[in-house]
């Protein structure tokens, strides 16, 4: 099992990266290594997804796992219930949307508060930014390298735009206050560069 871990320790890595704020890296990375052996005894070879592809999920779920049960942090139960409505809207939204969905279009959609959803998130440790996007188990890391890139090739204007939006958590009228725009302009330029991006990673 040695030579698996040293041939997917990459993918563990990129898996990682979701968890930037839980301190035990190390306890990640072993609980990741389960996860690929796991995949690894109950992969088809008949099957026509990789092997890459069908070990995320496996990898992701038990890193998830140690991070909820991690008896260092107490949340309660009524949070814990709300994390698992979250991460399952954001699942729905991020297959809808195409993209990560902010934190106030997660309100919006569960019709609750959005100090709620960021406290639920807060809580287990698991928010993420722009440069670590979750993607579903269809995909695997090189989607995740496909988008940094495609990142890496915006104007500074354009990701900054993009960075207040989804990693800083900006509505469109904050950013427009801040860039000196109208809010109409924030979301063409907007829409642009996400239907850029879209276009790019399909391509």
């Amino acid at each position: 099992m040695e030579e698996l871990i040293l041939e997917y320790e990459k993918l563990i890595y990129a898996v990682m990266r979701y968890f930037k704020n839980y301190p035990n890296k190390e306890d990640l990375f072993q609980v990741g290594c389960i996860g690929l052996i796991n995949a690894y005894n109950n992969y088809d070879n008949t099957s026509d997804t990789k092997f890459s592809t069908y070990a995320y999920s496996y990898i992701l779920g038990e890193m998830r796992k140690l991070v909820r049960e991690d008896k260092g942090i107490k949340v309660s139960r009524n949070i814990t219930r709300l994390y698992v409505q979250i991460e399952r809207s954001s699942i729905y939204l991020t297959q809808h949307l195409m993209r990560v969905p902010s934190i106030s279009e997660i309100a919006e959609f569960m019709e609750i508060d959005e100090e709620l959803v960021a406290e639920a998130l807060n809580s287990t440790n698991t928010l993420l930014d722009i440069d670590d996007i979750q993607v579903d188990n269809r995909h695997d890391d090189s989607d995740i390298l496909d988008l940094r890139q495609e990142l890496s090739k915006l104007s500074s204007e354009e990701l900054d735009l993009i960075t207040k939006r989804y990693m800083e958590d900006m509505t469109q009228t904050e950013v427009a206050s801040t860039l000196g725009m109208s809010q109409v302009q924030v979301s063409r330029k907007e829409h642009k560069v996400l239907e850029k991006l879209k276009q790019q990673l399909v391509a």
